[in-house]
């Protein structure tokens, strides 16, 4: 039996695609080893400013649209279908605090993860990646200072392509960063880029052949400790 079947993980983002586009690889590669991974997302895309490639698409189809496109997204990755908080995208930063703090800890306590996968507060690149990753970011605080869900042992921000290769210019360190090898799994990847499909018909990579479109895919993925160092558990992401 793999050593990841009876893990947990909870991945707490802000729109459709959030998943495929920055960390597909490595859920599809943890969760073909048997990591239940479940996601909450907070928004349903609907300022999107992609709206298909020639536009076919309304600012009212928009949320059911990108809505069966993470269906199917999760799919090819393997992971949970999504929980939607019911927020309005590109507004996300405005909802209050502790109130947004409070729903993520009430998921985090029905699902009880050992993993939480999120925004880094600062270099989400985007304001609502910020706003949710903080609000997560609090809400595993909380759970962890007080037990409230014993299973937790780790906090990580997912990271944008390669930009973690040289962590130094964030103000971290190489023992901050987590590489994965996602060699095996990028055509689930791929897939999930091509289930969201409003958003990359304007990508032309995303549309060759399998095995060119693969090739041209990065094979790590990083992740960034959110952990305070005197708070990190080892996690085998090696294994």
């Amino acid at each position: 039996m793999s050593a990841w079947k009876d893990k947990r993980w909870l991945l707490v983002l802000a729109h459709p695609d959030d998943e495929t586009f920055i960390c597909g690889g490595l859920l599809a590669k943890y969760a073909r080893l048997g990591v239940d991974i479940h996601l909450v997302c907070a928004t349903k895309g609907e300022m999107g400013r992609r709206v298909g490639n020639p536009p076919y698409v309304t600012r009212e189809s928009m949320p059911g649209l990108r809505e069966r496109e993470l269906a199917e997204a999760c799919g090819h990755l393997g992971i949970r279908q999504p929980r939607y908080l019911g927020l309005l995208d590109k507004f996300v930063e405005f909802q209050p605090a502790r109130e947004l703090q409070n729903t993520i800890l009430e998921h985090m306590l029905d699902i009880r993860p050992e993993l939480v996968l999120t925004f880094h507060e600062r270099l989400g690149g985007h304001p609502d990646h910020c706003a949710i990753g903080l609000a997560a970011t609090n809400a595993y605080r909380e759970a962890r200072e007080y037990g409230r869900i014993p299973e937790l042992k780790g906090l990580y921000f997912i990271s944008f392509g390669d930009s973690m290769k040289q962590p130094e210019r964030y103000g971290l360190s190489k023992a901050d960063i987590v590489a994965v090898d996602i060699a095996d799994t990028r055509r689930e990847k791929l897939l999930g880029f091509r289930a969201h499909r409003c958003q990359t018909e304007i990508h032309p990579w995303v549309w060759q052949p399998d095995a060119e479109a693969i090739a041209s895919m990065q094979s790590v993925e990083y992740l960034i400790r959110g952990d305070r160092p005197q708070d990190r558990l080892a996690y085998p992401f090696e294994s």
